[in-house]
C-alpha cells in the first residue's frame, strides 16, 4: 500500500531519501554538483512530503516559497528500485495541490539537463521550460527550468 504524509523538512525518513538524492546527483551532476548543492539545503524547507510503500520511505518531494505567486519544487527523488510505478507523479501532484491550499498559483522548479528521466516527468505532468531561467539559474546554460499553473 502505497501512503503519502505532508512534514516538514526535520522527518529523518526525509532527511535518508535526500541523502540518496545527493549521491546520485554528486555522480550525475559530475562537477557541476557543488554548484547546484549550494542551493538545496534542506533547513529552509517548511512543506515536504514522504511516500511509503507499506512502511518503507521510498520517495520524496518538498515545495519551498520562492515569491508571492511561486512555490519551488525541491527535493524530489524516488528510490531506484521504486521507479516506473508512479510514484513521482504522485508526489509532484500532492505538492501541486499543497502550494495551492497555501496560496499560490504556480510551481517552478530547476533540473539539470543531465537529469533526463526527471525531464520527462516534468513534461509528463504538463510543466512548461520557461524562456528564461529564474533566480540564481539564470544564465546558467546546463539548467533546464519549468513551470506550471496551479
Amino acid at each position: 500500500m502505497t501512503t503519502i504524509i505532508r512534514t516538514n523538512s526535520k522527518n529523518n525518513d526525509f532527511i535518508n531519501l535526500v541523502k540518496d538524492l545527493d549521491a546520485y546527483l554528486k555522480i550525475t551532476d559530475g562537477e557541476d554538483h557543488d554548484f547546484y548543492n549550494q542551493y538545496n539545503h534542506i533547513d529552509v524547507i517548511k512543506h515536504v512530503v514522504v511516500v511509503y510503500l507499506d512502511t518503507v520511505p521510498v520517495g520524496c518531494g518538498a515545495i519551498k516559497h520562492f515569491d508571492a505567486d511561486r512555490a519551488e519544487v525541491k527535493r524530489m527523488f524516488v528510490a531506484a528500485e521504486q521507479r516506473g510505478f508512479g510514484i513521482a507523479p504522485k508526489i509532484l501532484n500532492e505538492l501541486e495541490n499543497w502550494a495551492k491550499e497555501l496560496g499560490y498559483k504556480k510551481c517552478i522548479l530547476e533540473t539539470g539537463e543531465r537529469q533526463v528521466e526527471a525531464v520527462k516527468l516534468y513534461q509528463k505532468c504538463n510543466y512548461k521550460r520557461m524562456s528564461i531561467n529564474y533566480g540564481q539559474y539564470e544564465g546558467v546554460v546546463n539548467s533546464l527550468c519549468f513551470e506550471k499553473n496551479i
